[in-house]
C-alpha cells in the first residue's frame, strides 16, 4: 500500500468520525434547532459528488468515506426538514 491510500483511508476514518457524533446526537435527541439546513444540504451534495467520483475512478477511501457522510448528512437532513418543516405545519 502506497502512502497515498494510507493518506485516503486515515481521511476516511478521521471524517467518519467526525460526521459519527453529530448524527447519533441527533437521532437520540431528534434536536436539530442549532443545526443549519443548507449546510448539511450542500455537504450531502457535496459527498455524493464526491462519491460517485469515487465510484468512477476507483479512488475506494474517497468512494466509501463520502458514501458514508453522504448518508449520515442524508440523516441529519430528513430529521431536520422534519423538524423545522413537517412538525411546524402539524402545530
Amino acid at each position: 500500500m502506497d502512502i497515498a491510500n494510507i493518506i485516503g483511508y486515515a481521511g476516511t476514518i478521521t471524517l467518519l468520525l467526525g460526521y459519527l457524533p453529530q448524527t447519533v446526537q441527533t437521532i437520540k435527541t431528534r434536536s436539530t434547532d442549532d443545526i443549519a439546513f443548507g449546510t448539511f444540504l450542500m455537504m450531502g451534495i457535496g459527498g455524493l459528488c464526491f462519491a460517485i467520483n469515487g465510484y468512477m475512478t476507483h479512488n475506494w477511501p474517497l468512494a466509501i468515506a463520502n458514501t458514508m457522510t453522504s448518508t449520515m448528512s442524508a440523516i441529519i437532513f430528513g430529521i431536520k426538514f422534519y423538524n423545522d418543516f413537517i412538525k411546524k405545519k402539524k402545530k
